[in-house]
């Protein structure tokens, strides 16, 4: 039987062909796997890298430096006027003319106010003229007094006598109205009010026209002296010897500080030092005076009032450079160069006058301290100097949020800005 007709054999080539096509496919395939992970890998290297400059933390540096200070000693103090007079009528009357304004500066024996003046120079004529009958009376007691010494042989020795003590009565009886006289000129004279010393007025307390008494507690006016002016203040009882030998070795300058213990609102001297010390605060109180020439301290005015008891050449920082641990102050040290810089802990001895600091023992002339930024460091924390930012002219936008990259503080975009950046 004839065989049976066989399909036609397909070429060998084409199943080679085809794994061909699948081995260029998959190794298409793995060439861009390979592609997308180095892409990958590297983007994580530098995200890596980026990590690894991020760990530093940005400073401010700043130098140890040796200059001349001056040291104080720092008080609570009040305001206290030279002197205060409440001006008071030492008569009673009606204030007739008030001649003085509120605020305005006297000077001792100015015309401040008026008392009706007629009463009194009423009762000035009265004792003039009481004066004037007694002095006649006395006179005429004389008189009498001489004929009978001249007729002692008719006039009898009791006569004499009686007469000679009617002329003494009638002496004393003068000399009464004399003092009358000189009284009521005294009263006369109080119905003019006038200023005891030079000062500043404060506000009136009587208008003109009322009816004013000698007994009244507000008086008609209240005179300060500004000028010079008192400040009252403590120092602590331990600080007491130096300021007295400072005293003793000639005058003692003090400073008179506002609230916020920056502004110097006038210098002056100390005055005197307070012959006890209060034991239950454990602090002695001192008296200066200033001359306060642009009246820029008032009465009843806080102070902060710094004592100079010595200047001396020493090691200083900024203030805000010290930190304060258990084991008392230190500072953060700068050690090492260009990018392996280190925050080294390194503990001082220091002693605040704001706004430095004295620095007796831990550091040298020269040292680089952390100034701004030490608040996120550790004992041997990475650190990097931060340069300042560019200054953008004025209407220019910011070049690094222009960027999109980076902001000014160099961080990465997106993240939010800490709290403690830049210090």
């Amino acid at each position: 039987m004839p065989s049976a007709a066989r399909p036609p054999a397909r070429p060998a080539s084409g199943g080679s062909g085809g794994l061909l096509g699948i081995v260029i496919l998959v190794l298409v395939a793995g060439g861009v796997g390979f592609l997308v992970w180095h892409a990958k890998s590297a983007k994580s290297a530098a995200a890596a890298s980026a990590k690894r400059v991020d760990l530093s933390i940005p400073i401010t540096p700043g130098k140890v430096r040796r200059q001349e200070v001056s040291i104080y000693y720092d008080g609570l103090g009040t305001v206290q006027a030279f002197n205060t007079v409440t001006v008071r009528p030492r008569v009673d009357g009606q204030l007739i003319q008030v001649a003085f304004t509120e605020g305005q500066n006297v000077h001792s024996n100015d015309l401040l106010a008026k008392i009706d003046p007629a009463p009194f120079q009423a009762a000035s004529d009265q004792a003039i003229a009481k004066k004037l009958q007694d002095q006649a009376q006395l006179d005429n007691a004389r008189l009498d007094l001489q004929r009978d010494l001249d007729l002692t042989n008719i006039v009898t020795a009791q006569a004499v006598d009686t007469q000679s003590n009617m002329v003494r009565q009638l002496e004393a009886v003068v000399k009464n109205d004399q003092a009358g006289i000189d009284s009521s000129k005294v009263q006369l004279d109080y119905t003019t009010i006038l200023a005891p010393l030079d000062g500043r007025c404060g506000i009136r307390q009587v208008d003109q026209g009322n009816i004013v008494h000698a007994a009244d507690s507000n008086g008609v006016v209240t005179i300060t002296q500004l000028r010079p002016i008192s400040v009252v203040f403590t120092l602590p009882e331990q600080e007491v010897g130096v300021v007295s030998r400072k005293l003793a070795q000639g005058p003692v300058q003090v400073l008179a500080m506002d609230r916020d213990n920056k502004t110097i609102l006038d210098t002056g001297t100390l005055a005197v030092i307070d012959n006890q010390i209060d034991t239950t605060t454990g602090t002695i109180k001192c008296k200066a005076t200033f001359p306060n020439t642009d009246l820029s301290l008032w009465p009843g005015q806080f102070v902060n009032p710094r004592v100079l008891v010595d200047i001396t050449n020493c090691l200083v920082v900024d203030e805000n450079v010290i930190q304060r641990g258990p084991d008392g102050p230190y500072v953060f040290t700068v050690q090492g160069e260009g990018s392996n810089l280190v925050a080294k802990l390194t503990p001082v001895n220091v002693q605040m006058q704001e706004p430095l600091a004295l620095i007796s023992q831990g550091l040298n002339e020269g040292d680089t301290v952390v100034v701004e930024g030490q608040y996120r460091l550790e004992d041997g924390s990475k650190v990097r100097v931060e340069a300042d930012p560019p200054v953008a002219p004025p209407g220019a936008a910011d070049p690094a949020r222009r960027s999109g990259t980076r902001d000014a503080t160099n961080r990465p975009p997106g993240n939010p800005p800490s709290k403690l950046a830049g210090q």
